[in-house]
């Protein structure tokens, strides 16, 4: 059995790392360690999500994916989330989720298929529960941004979000230095569409200069 780490985040501002420690401690207390870490910063509410489907495309019958809560995996609507979850049953692979106690289980095995079966059962169910309740959070949270959003229009005050210059600027010195577009996601865990407006300013610049 192989422990695969996965790690994300919305945004680039928030960092993807920050559940590492924590998950590494989490299997250290099991005696075992995370064979590998696929981190990436991407909205939990899409499918888009490259680093999660190169885990399970390595990842064999028997293999633990684990994370730090069931909402770093799915906050996805309730077909996508059947899709995912198919995915993940269809190939063997056990979620372990530290917000998850039923789950903790699956680290330790047993020789009793009837216990293991139960444990199975239920952690199935509560997957399906906390990714429901993912959704609904995420939902509300939109909701009520579009209020905040719709509320500053109408008074005036909505300027939209800010760029980060310092991704930005990182982005371009990356670019310069002949590094390829998937490698800078990996070393920032930014967007493609984030390094495309860098690309394109960077471009634009070079060419008011001659």
């Amino acid at each position: 059995m192989r422990i695969w780490g996965y790690l994300r985040a919305s945004t680039q501002e928030q960092n993807a790392l920050r559940g590492k420690v924590e998950l590494d401690e989490f299997v250290s207390t099991h005696g075992m360690k995370v064979s590998k870490y696929f981190i990436e910063n991407v909205s939990g509410a899409t499918l888009q999500r490259p680093q999660l489907f190169q885990l399970l495309d390595i990842a064999e019958s028997g293999d633990v994916l684990l994370c730090e809560q069931v909402d770093r995996l799915a906050r996805l609507t309730t077909n996508d989330w059947k899709t995912l979850r198919t995915l993940i049953e269809s190939k063997g692979i056990r979620v372990v989720s530290l917000d998850l106690p039923t789950s903790h289980q699956l680290l330790k095995g047993s020789t009793d298929s009837l216990t293991s079966r139960m444990f199975e059962s239920m952690n199935t169910m509560m997957l399906d529960f906390l990714a429901a309740f993912a959704r609904k959070d995420y939902e509300d949270r939109r909701r009520r941004q579009k209020q905040g959003i719709d509320k500053a229009k109408s008074e005036g005050k909505y300027k939209g979000r800010p760029v980060d210059e310092n991704l930005r600027k990182k982005v371009k010195e990356l670019l310069s230095d002949g590094k390829s577009w998937n490698r800078i996601q990996e070393l920032l865990g930014c967007s493609r569409a984030t390094i495309s407006k860098a690309s394109k300013l960077q471009t634009d610049e070079i060419r008011d200069k001659l």
